[in-house]
């Protein structure tokens, strides 16, 4: 996937990815994490995601994001996806069909 992501839709990181899909005539990739708890890994967990969607490619890029970020509160997690990151696509899995039914 990251070889395809290269060579035709100009994804430079040097990471694989967890999901390349092709929907309505558009690419989509994403990266995908679950996250358990707050702080330490998660948080750097949670960075490799965001990195993935701030990357320019010519595709849809998309953070698949599940767990504990959603719970309500001061945490960075939090405060990042509903402050400072709105911009970007980053959705738990289960909105994802409706997501990618939208493009």
């Amino acid at each position: 996937m990251k070889d395809f992501a290269k060579e035709q839709l100009n994804y430079t990181r040097n990471k694989g990815l967890d999901f390349l899909a092709r929907f309505n005539g558009k690419y989509v990739i994403g990266e995908a994490k679950f996250l358990t708890d707050f702080g330490g890994h998660q948080n750097a967990q949670f960075d490799d995601a965001i990195r993935v969607v701030e990357t320019e490619v010519n595709a849809v890029s998309v953070a698949i994001l599940d767990g504990v970020l959603y719970i309500r509160g001061r945490t960075k997690m939090y405060r990042a996806i509903t402050q400072d990151l709105t911009q970007y696509n980053i959705m738990s899995a289960l909105v994802l069909r409706e997501f990618l039914y939208q493009l």
